[in-house]
Formats: C-alpha cells, structure tokens, sequence
C-alpha cells in the first residue's frame, strides 16, 4: 500500500469521527477524499472544480489516507458516514466489503465503466479502480550491466546479490511480492512455505515501507520493484534508471473507489464515479501522476509514452492480489518475513 498522504488525519478524523450529525445532506452536497500532497492540490485545482461546473454540487474535499479512513467508516458503522464515495487502496477496502460500509455499484449509472479494463474490477462488484501505479523491475542503468527482463533475474543475476531494493510486507506491494515469489517458486500464490524459502535465497535485502526511490538515488540498491511512475520522475531529476515490465507479469498499487451504504448523496456519487471515469480526466490522472488509466477509450500521447508505457494490451499483464487472503493473513506474513529478512 503507497500511503500517499498524512497530513490530513487530523481534518478526517474531526470531521467524520466527532462531527455533529444534524441529518442528511442534501442531493446537491457530497464528500469526497483524496490524499495529501501533490493529490490534494490536484484535487482542489482540478478535480473539484471541474466536477462544480458540470453538476452545481457543493463539494467538500477530506484529506488523509487509507487507514484513517478505513478507521472512520468503522467507527460510524454502517450507512452511519457522511462520506458517499470513498477512494482509498484496495487492501483496505476488502476487509469492510462484508460489513456492509459498502453498495453492490449500479453498473448503470456508470456509463463509462463500459470501456474499462478487466483489472479496474474489485470485490465481487462493490469497488472500482480508477487509478493503477504498476509495478515492474526498476533498475540503474549504469550500474547494472545484464538489465533484468523477469522476475526470477532478481535470483539467477549475480551482480544483483547485495544490492536488491524490496518493500517489506507493512506495504502492501511487500504483501504481492510474498504471493508472487509463492506463483514463482511454490505452488501459487497462498503457498507461504514456498514463497519464503525462495525469498530466504535472495540474500540479504535493504527494506523500506515506502520509499524505495532514496536507496536507489544512492546506489546503495541498483534494483527493486518499481512504480514505473516513479522511475519516471527519478529519471525526469537526472538519474540513470529504467523499468521493464516483467514476462511473468506485474504487480500494482490502486486507487480504488467505493459508494457508501445509504449514502446521503448517491445519485451524485455515482456521477461523481462515473466524472473519474471519463477519458480527459483519466488522462488528465496520467498526466500528473503517471498513473495508467483503467479505461481503454484513453490514448496515451506520444509524448507521455515513455513515462506511461503500461496500456492497451499491457494491462492484462498486471497481476491482481487477493487482499482477502492477504488480510487474513497478515500477522502470518509478517512473523514469517522478520524471521527471513529480520
């Protein structure tokens, strides 16, 4: 999980958690979240204005991440949140899908879910992911002589013995990597065993929760999974570095949205949902972020190509995680990555 804003705990907890509840808005206000940071400025500048101008709604923009508000859907309780959509990562979605925060989605009132790609879909129909941040092998150019083409290079790739980058298991591409290693190695993705002793053989790693881009400005790792956004602002700074989209597949970070049970403003919700969905502002997402859209009416330009190569038939490449497992799974995963990695 790329936890992409902190600053706003305080306002999401305030205002969701301890508000007043005076009684449902009205269909012209909603609620919407985003990240702090570069997310919340394109949000206030972009995303909300734009959204105004199409609908009239009075649009109040909460700013925190996942956990927080995760945390504060659970206080409310069921249909109990001001919030009507929620964007947040999937690995926290997941877990409140079967306590009823969420709404089955109404695929009919989202007529721009038509052109999405067949990974945008989560959770049995109850979230869609309008954001992805793929994960391929990022790696210094010029420190690595044989540029890796797969996975397994991470293994069978001597020069890369000491000096390997990954996310330990408190993100959640540490938790993908783990059933990656299990589909490898082992007999898929659940195979903890498997997955462990292959992740034993790489050696010793440098590990990070978050970010992998300082260890590899420095040179202290010369490759890791890496957003291939990232790769392209480090490149966009100067540094010699690449990324390749692995032959057995990638791994991703999402932005994934929700409608809330009951919630106080649906219909706009939904057209809120279905505004993320259009093709100039899925673009407009990529443009910013670096992020590959999830819908297929989206053309990457020529001049965005280098820095957003992961589109069209790429996308099936991506490998989806089941966070259900990963969830229930996670103080396993956690012992079980201390006692390799330490």
């Amino acid at each position: 999980m790329k936890d992409l804003g902190r600053r706003g705990l305080l306002t999401t907890v305030a205002s969701v958690l301890f508000a007043p509840r005076t009684g449902r808005a009205q269909d012209n206000s909603l609620i919407i979240t985003t990240y702090g940071g570069s997310w919340e400025t394109f949000w206030r500048e972009q995303i909300v204005p734009r959204f105004v101008a199409r609908t009239g709604a009075s649009v109040s923009l909460d700013v925190g991440f996942g956990r927080t508000f995760s945390s504060a859907l659970r206080a409310a309780g069921p249909g109990g949140t001001d919030y009507s959509v929620l964007m947040m990562n999937d690995i926290f979605v997941e877990p409140l899908c079967t306590g009823g925060h969420f709404e089955k989605l109404d695929m009919d009132l989202l007529p721009h879910a038509c052109n999405l790609y067949d990974v945008a879909y989560a959770e049995h129909g109850m979230a869609l992911t309008a954001m992805i941040s793929p994960i391929g092998i990022g790696y210094r150019t010029d420190l690595v002589k044989t540029p890796p083409s797969c996975w397994r290079d991470l293994w069978t790739n001597p020069e890369f013995r000491g000096r390997i980058g990954l996310y330990n298991v408190q993100n959640s591409v540490g938790k993908a990597f783990v059933c990656l290693a299990g589909r490898l190695f082992g007999k898929g993705p659940e195979d903890m065993d498997g997955a462990f002793s292959a992740l034993a053989r790489l050696g010793p790693v440098l590990q990070t929760d978050f970010n992998m881009s300082t260890m590899m400005g420095t040179g202290e790792i010369v490759v890791a999974p890496f957003d291939f956004g990232e790769i392209a602002r480090l490149r966009r700074q100067g540094l010699p570095v690449a990324c390749v989209m692995p032959q057995e597949g990638m791994l991703m970070w999402d932005q994934t949205f929700t409608i809330c049970a009951q919630a106080r403003s649906r219909t706009l919700a939904y057209r809120y949902l279905d505004f993320i969905f259009e093709p100039e502002i899925q673009l407009m997402l990529a443009e910013t972020f670096f992020v590959s859209p999830v819908s297929r009416a989206v053309k990457i330009p020529p001049s965005l190509a280098k820095d957003v190569p992961v589109t069209g038939d790429h996308m099936g490449s991506i490998i989806s995680t089941d966070w259900h497992w990963a969830n229930e799974n996670a103080a396993t995963l956690d012992a079980r990555w201390s006692h390799v990695f330490g």
